[in-house]
C-alpha cells in the first residue's frame, strides 16, 4: 500500500507537467491556425514575426516545467552573446528514449538570448507524424531529414533557402551525431569508434563520430545569412553510478521527476567567416570540434581530481531564468484551455481539434514531405 502510493506520487511528477503541456496544444494550434489564416494575405515576413512570438508562448511555457518546476541548476561555461543572432546550433546528442531532453537544453540557451521563438530543429524524418506537433514544427520552419544514403540534400536546402529568402530569424539546431550516444548500447559505439578508424580519423569515447551532411548543407545554405555556429556541449550531473561509470542521460520524464540535478553546458561560438566551406575540409573541421567535445566530456567523467569531476574547465557560472519570462505563458495557455474543457460545445472543439488537426497533419506531411 504504502510502496504503491509512493510509485503513484513519483509518477505525478512527470505526468502533471506532461499533461498541461500536451494538454494545452489545441488551443495553441488553434490559435496559430487562426493567425495562419488571416496571414495569407499578409507578407511572409509579417507571418513568421508573429509566429516566432506565437512560438514563443508556447515553448516559455514547457521550459516552466522544465526549469522552474524541476529546480534544474544551469551552469554556463562561457560567453553567451546578449544580442540575438542567425545560427546554426551543433550540439552532442544523448538523452534516451523517444522523449529527449536535449532538445530542451537549446531552448534553455535561446531564451537567455530572447531568440526562443526563432528555434528550428533538424529533425528525424519520423517525427513528422506526431499528432499534431509534426506538421507544425515544419510551418514553423523545422526540415526532416533521412538517414545516412537516403539523405536528400536538396529537399534541405529548398527549406532553408524558402527562409532564408524571406529573412527568417534564424536558430536551427542539429545534432551531428545523428544517434543518441548511450554507454548501454556498445554495438552502436564501437561501430562508430570503428568507422572514424576507418576514415583516419580520431576515435571519440564520449560522443559518437559526427555525420556532417545536415550541418554542411545548413551551414552552406544559408552562409549569407548566418553570423555564426554556436557549438554546444552538455553534460547532465548525476549520471555517474557509484563505481564511477557513465551511465544513461535522463529521458524526459526523468528530467521532470527531478532526477537531474544540475547541466552543465559549455558554449563556443565560432564565426561563420572561419568554417571551410569545402565539403573535405569542413568533414575534418566538425570532427576536430567533436574531438573538443569528446576531450571536455572526458575530463567530466574520468578525472581524477576531484575539482575537476563533473565539471567543465574555466569558470561555470550559474544562470537562473526569471519567473516573468514562463509563468506568463503558462497563465495564459491554461486560460485558453480551460474555458474549452468546460463546456460541452468546448469539449467537442478540443477533441476535434486534436482529430481532426492530427488527421490532416498527416495528410499534409503525406503530400508535401
Amino acid at each position: 500500500m504504502l510502496l504503491s502510493l509512493v510509485v503513484h506520487t513519483y509518477s505525478l511528477r512527470y505526468w502533471f507537467p506532461a499533461a498541461v503541456m500536451i494538454g494545452t496544444a489545441p488551443a495553441y494550434l488553434l490559435s496559430w491556425g487562426a493567425w495562419r489564416l488571416l496571414s495569407t494575405v499578409l507578407p511572409a515576413r509579417l507571418y513568421h514575426k508573429v509566429d516566432d512570438h506565437v512560438y514563443t508562448v508556447y515553448q516559455s511555457m514547457v521550459l516552466f516545467f522544465f526549469e522552474h518546476y524541476t529546480g534544474v541548476e544551469i551552469v554556463i561555461y562561457g560567453d553567451i552573446p546578449k544580442k540575438k543572432e542567425n545560427v546554426v546550433y551543433l550540439s552532442n546528442h544523448q538523452s534516451t528514449g523517444k522523449s529527449e531532453s536535449d532538445w530542451i537544453i537549446a531552448d534553455m540557451l535561446a531564451i537567455r538570448q530572447n531568440a526562443l521563438g526563432h528555434v528550428r530543429y533538424v529533425l528525424k524524418d519520423g517525427l513528422k507524424w506526431l499528432p499534431l506537433y509534426g506538421w507544425y514544427f515544419s510551418q514553423h520552419g523545422g526540415v526532416y531529414v533521412k538517414r545516412s544514403a537516403k539523405f536528400d540534400e536538396k529537399i534541405m536546402r529548398r527549406k532553408l533557402l524558402s527562409q532564408v529568402e524571406v529573412g527568417t530569424p534564424m536558430y536551427l539546431v542539429i545534432f551531428p551525431e545523428g544517434t543518441r550516444y548511450n554507454p548501454d548500447f556498445k554495438g552502436v559505439i564501437s561501430e562508430s569508434q570503428a568507422f572514424a578508424a576507418k576514415e583516419g580519423l580520431a576515435v571519440l569515447k564520449h560522443i559518437l563520430t559526427p555525420r556532417m551532411k545536415a550541418s554542411h548543407v545548413a551551414i552552406q545554405s544559408m552562409k549569407d545569412h548566418l553570423d555564426a555556429v554556436y557549438d554546444v556541449t552538455v553534460a547532465y550531473e548525476g549520471t555517474l553510478t557509484a563505481d564511477g561509470q557513465r551511465c544513461t542521460a535522463p529521458s524526459m520524464p526523468e528530467f521532470l521527476c527531478k532526477e537531474c540535478p544540475r547541466v552543465h553546458i559549455y558554449f563556443e561560438r565560432v564565426d561563420v567567416r572561419d568554417i571551410p566551406p569545402e565539403p573535405g575540409f569542413f568533414r575534418r573541421w566538425l570532427h576536430e570540434r567533436f574531438e573538443i567535445k569528446d576531450k571536455l566530456l572526458t575530463t567530466f567523467y574520468e578525472s581524477d581530481d576531484p575539482g575537476k569531476k563533473c565539471r567543465f574547465p574555466g569558470e561555470g557560472r550559474k544562470s537562473p531564468l526569471s519567473l516573468r519570462k514562463t509563468l506568463p505563458s503558462l497563465l495564459v495557455l491554461s486560460g485558453l484551455t480551460l474555458p474549452m474543457l468546460l463546456t460541452e460545445p468546448g469539449r467537442k472543439l478540443y477533441y476535434r481539434t486534436w482529430i481532426c488537426g492530427t488527421l490532416l497533419g498527416w495528410l499534409w506531411v503525406h503530400i508535401s514531405l
